[in-house]
């Protein structure tokens, strides 16, 4: 059994008894932006949010996570670029994700300057949240796990993501 297969298996397991649980260790990105938590006022924050659903805002806003295997960003084969949901800054290019295998929308490797990280120990120990560099949504939780070039698994909420696909 591989790895990810077993992980996969874990992470399932758990968000049925405990919902909102990441695994595997982390580490800062390198060229990550800086981290800005709340670059939003509350004004601002709240007319971006009413074009979003309950769920959007609950992960965006409250670090929640969606169910595994739920987003239909992870059947999304077309070349294009997933974007935050709320701001519609461009996060990742489609030829960056991967099948992890992990029931979320993974990547290797972020549009640079896109992303701020920070350390999250609400679980006990610590691991890397990202969130969107301009609006501050929680996006999701990097790892240490993922394949060439970087080795990286930007592991990602797929309700906070729109596609856009390449103009052809």
């Amino acid at each position: 059994m591989k790895r990810r297969d077993f992980m996969a298996g874990v992470a399932g397991a758990v968000f049925l008894v405990w919902p909102g649980v990441g695994l595997a260790q982390q580490s800062t990105p390198e060229g990550a932006a800086p981290p800005r938590a709340n670059p939003l006022d509350v004004k601002e924050r709240a007319k971006m949010n009413e074009s979003l659903t309950p769920a959007q805002c609950h992960v965006l806003d409250e670090e929640g996570t969606e169910r595994p295997f739920t987003s239909p960003h992870l059947t999304e084969k077309r070349k294009g670029t997933f974007v935050c949901a709320r701001c519609k800054t461009p996060l990742f290019k489609s030829g960056t994700k991967f099948d992890s295998g992990t029931g979320w929308p993974s990547f290797y490797e972020p549009i640079a300057g896109a992303l701020g990280t920070r350390e999250d120990t609400k679980l006990g120990y610590t691991r890397i949240e990202y969130h969107c560099a301009k609006c501050g949504g929680h996006q999701g939780h990097v790892f240490n796990d993922g394949p060439n070039p970087t080795g990286l698994r930007y592991c990602n909420n797929g309700v906070t993501l729109e596609f856009v696909p390449d103009a052809e």
